[in-house]
C-alpha cells in the first residue's frame, strides 16, 4: 500500500474535492509541471492554467482543468487554491473553442493596445479546458 497524502482543491466558490487517500498529483505550476507524493517537502508555488492529475490509493485518476491560484505542499497534504477548476463533465466544449479562438485571433493580430499576456493566459485555460473535455486542439 503507497503512502498517502490529503488534497483539496479549492475555488472561491465551493470545495471541488477533499481526497483523503491521494497518492499522487500532478500540479501546473509557474515553472512547469511538478508532481508530489506523500512525504514531499513543503513549498508553496503559483498555480498557471492547465490540467491537474491526480491518483487515488485505489488506482483511480482524475483531471481536472485548473488556471491561476496558488498551490501549498506539506509532507501530508496538498492545497490547491484555484481561481477556476473544473472536471470534464462540467466544462462547456462549445464556451472553451470560442474563448481559444478570441485568444489565437487576439494573439494573431498584434495590434496596439492588445494585452498580450491577457490573451496568452485566456489561450492556455482554454486549450486546458479541451484537453480535459477530451477534444483535440488542431494545433
Amino acid at each position: 500500500m503507497a503512502a498517502t497524502f490529503t488534497l483539496d482543491i479549492v475555488t472561491p466558490e465551493r470545495v471541488l474535492s477533499s481526497i483523503h487517500d491521494a497518492v499522487s498529483v500532478v500540479i501546473p505550476g509557474s515553472e512547469g509541471y511538478f508532481g508530489v507524493l506523500a512525504d514531499h517537502a513543503p513549498l508553496i508555488t503559483q498555480l498557471i492554467p492547465g490540467e491537474l492529475r491526480f491518483a487515488r490509493n485505489d488506482g483511480t485518476q482524475e483531471v481536472m482543468a485548473v488556471s491561476g491560484g496558488f498551490v501549498e505542499v506539506n509532507p501530508d497534504n496538498v492545497i490547491v487554491l484555484a481561481d477556476t477548476a473544473e472536471r470534464a463533465p462540467e466544462i462547456d466544449i462549445d464556451r472553451a473553442r470560442q474563448s481559444l479562438k478570441r485568444a489565437e485571433e487576439r494573439l494573431a493580430s498584434a495590434q496596439p493596445g492588445i494585452d498580450v499576456e491577457r490573451a496568452r493566459i485566456a489561450m492556455l485555460k482554454a486549450m486546458a479546458r479541451l484537453k480535459v473535455a477530451g477534444q483535440k486542439l488542431g494545433i
